[in-house]
Parts: C-alpha cells; sequence; structure tokens
C-alpha cells in the first residue's frame, strides 16, 4: 500500500480486533488505570484512521501502534502527575524480566531523558561528562584537552555525576543500567 492508500474499514476493523488488547496491557506497564488505558489506545486508533493517509501504510503496523501507545502513556503520566518510582519495579525479582522485556522505545525515552539532563549540566561540566563517558577519554587526556589539572576534572565529574543523580532520581534504576551500558559493564 503506498502512503496514499486507505484501510478499508474491514481491515481497520480487523487491526483494532488483533492489536487492541495487547495494545491496553502494554499500556497499563505505564498506565495503571485500565480506563486511561483503554482510552490512550482508542485515541491511537483513532489518530490512525484518520491521519491514515499521511502513515506510510508499507511499514509494519505494530511498531508504529506501540510506539503511539507508549508516547501516549508518557503524555498521560506527564499530564496526570501519577509516576511514583516505587511503582516502575515493586519486587527486585522482576528487575531481569523488566530488563529483557524492554523495548527501544523504552530505552530511546531514558535516553532523551538523559539527554536532557546531561544538557542542562553547566557547560564544562557537561563538556567533561561528555569527553569521559561518551568519548572514552582518559581523565588525563580530558585535562590537556581542557587545559585543567586531573583534580579539576575529578571534581568537575563528580559534580557532574551528583547533578545527574539528583535529576535523574525517579529514573534512578533505569540510569544506572544506562551507564553501566555505556562504560561496558
Amino acid at each position: 500500500m503506498s502512503p496514499q492508500e486507505r484501510f478499508s474499514e474491514k481491515d481497520f476493523e480487523a487491526i483494532f480486533k488483533e492489536y487492541f488488547p495487547f495494545l491496553c496491557s502494554f499500556a497499563k506497564k505505564y498506565v495503571f488505570d485500565t480506563d486511561a488505558c483503554k482510552d490512550i489506545v482508542h485515541n491511537v486508533f483513532l489518530n490512525l484512521w484518520q491521519k491514515q493517509e499521511s502513515i506510510n501504510l508499507d511499514e509494519p503496523i505494530k511498531p508504529y501502534l506501540f510506539k503511539s501507545v507508549h508516547n501516549r502513556c508518557l503524555n498521560y503520566i506527564r499530564d496526570n502527575k501519577k509516576i511514583v518510582s516505587h511503582e516502575l519495579v515493586t519486587d527486585t525479582n522482576e528487575i531481569p524480566s523488566l530488563i529483557e522485556s524492554r523495548d527501544y522505545l523504552e530505552e530511546s525515552e531514558l535516553e532523551n531523558r538523559i539527554a536532557k539532563a546531561i544538557a542542562a549540566l553547566p557547560e564544562k561540566c557537561g563538556r567533561i561528562f561528555h569527553l569521559s563517558r561518551f568519548e572514552g577519554k582518559k581523565y588525563a587526556e580530558i585535562a590537556k584537552i581542557e587545559n585543567l589539572s586531573i583534580k579539576a576534572i575529578e571534581a568537575q565529574m563528580s559534580k557532574a555525576l551528583k547533578l545527574l543523580r539528583e535529576d535523574l532520581k525517579d529514573h534512578l534504576i533505569l540510569f544506572c543500567l544506562f551507564i553501566q551500558i555505556i562504560l561496558g559493564l
């Protein structure tokens, strides 16, 4: 199907029936109100129907639907301030299954949150953090680049990590996992 083609009502109904229960379950990971989950998923389907001419229907529909539900759940959480960090993981035995089930959407959202936190660092602090964590430079190399002492680099890194911990405290478990991935631990 080209981007200008549309779903037939029958095809759209089949997609709705196939994915609605799965999308509601997916939304339940983020939004703990069943009615709100159903509303979110209904709105995603409504949006799909209304904007189908601008959506490339040659692409698989499943990733589009899950990404749309994910984004709307995040908007719902933001708008309703219903996220409580201790509700995200209630049992430490659940962590391995959460890590396994985490898809690229969740990782992308975390990366965006971390990128915003890093961007909010003071200029020098952020630059030093980036050189260390993203470019893999040693403190001695950074000190030479920045024309600072190694102690000054250590102090800036400590400051950066402290500010990031404060900014990302609601996402501390996920932040730690992200840092482990970056460092290859």
